[in-house]
């Protein structure tokens, strides 16, 4: 199978996992060994500044922490728009990567603009090739529009009607179609 770097991962409606239900996940590594990246979708309710104030400066003040998936959920991961990609420690598609984890906020230039994540997810090896064939998955060219999106609660069904006419009724889809 080709990597997905830099692909989006979108939640199948037949993933029920909390953590995934319609979610869309930025591939930002994948190989043999497995596959790691973020979700991109879910914004928490608390800003950067209060849960990471050192990583304050590299956002816009009011930006929200997002929940980058349930793995090291204590950890800041940071995606960002690179001036420089070579300043990224892993490069997911054109300027966009992931800031190096040892890197120091303050001495971090060059950002267009950067997003602060509360963990990962990840995949070991063969993990995320079942999962696709099973069609937890459905996959899709990321853009650096769908990473740094203004309204994060659209972004599934935004990503599933770009993907054309046999994606447009399951973009409308209610996330309870108990309530339908």
């Amino acid at each position: 199978m080709d990597g997905l770097r830099g692909h989006l991962l979108i939640a199948g409606t037949s993933l029920l996992d909390p953590n995934f239900r319609r979610a869309v996940v930025l591939i930002g590594h994948h190989d043999d060994e497995g596959a790691v990246g973020v979700v991109l979708n879910r914004a928490s309710e608390v800003e950067v500044a209060v849960a990471v104030p050192p990583l304050a400066s590299l956002v816009e003040p009011g930006d929200r922490l997002f929940i980058g998936g349930p793995v090291s959920s204590q950890s800041a991961v940071v995606v960002a728009d690179f001036e420089n990609p070579e300043a990224a420690d892993v490069v997911a598609f054109d300027s966009v990567g992931f800031l190096p984890e040892e890197a120091d906020a303050g001495s971090i230039g060059g950002l267009r603009r950067a997003r602060v994540f509360a963990g990962y997810a990840g995949w070991g090896a063969g993990q995320l090739e079942a999962e696709l064939d099973e069609g937890s998955w459905i996959t899709e060219r990321a853009l650096a529009t769908d990473v740094f999106t203004d309204d994060p609660e659209a972004l599934w069904a935004d990503v599933l009607r770009r993907k054309g006419p046999e994606y447009r009724l399951m973009s409308t889809m209610p996330f309870d179609p108990d309530l339908n």
